[in-house]
């Protein structure tokens, strides 16, 4: 007779709250991008105009980083630490790009934003690394 293993990876797991801490976050930021897109484009770094299309972009942004937290949250809510990893993995590209974009348009001047995106992306990277060797199993 086959017994059935456990997911034993989950809330006791310190991957699993790092992991939700950066998922919460960016749902906020997102939630704040639609609420408020001058306020959460400052945040970011690069602020935007008063215009109707610039807020336009921002609630874009918004819905985006809405989605992207609750994509990563399906995965830790379902236990599936494998899967979470490679997709937190892959979404290490969007502080990156982030940090990329404050540079080309703010340069060196702006460490502050910079260091922010920078040190989301190598926490990323190294959540990431834990997520790999999550055992799911007890």
């Amino acid at each position: 007779m086959k017994t059935q293993t456990m997911n034993s990876w989950g809330p006791r797991s310190a991957s699993y709250w790092l992991t939700a801490l950066v998922a919460i976050g960016i749902i906020f930021l997102g939630i704040r991008f639609m609420l408020a897109p001058g306020a959460g484009a400052e945040g970011f770094g690069i602020p935007l105009a008063d215009t109707k299309e610039a807020i336009a972009y921002g609630w874009i942004k918004g819905i985006k980083d809405i989605f992207s937290g609750i994509v990563v949250l399906i995965f830790l809510i379902t236990r599936m630490p494998r899967a979470t990893a490679f997709v937190f993995g892959a979404a290490i590209i969007i502080p990156v790009s982030d940090c990329l974009t404050v540079l080309a348009v703010n340069g060196t001047k702006d460490i502050t934003h910079l260091l922010i995106h920078g040190i989301t992306a190598v926490y990323m990277a190294v959540t990431t690394i834990l997520l790999f060797k999550a055992n799911p199993k007890s």
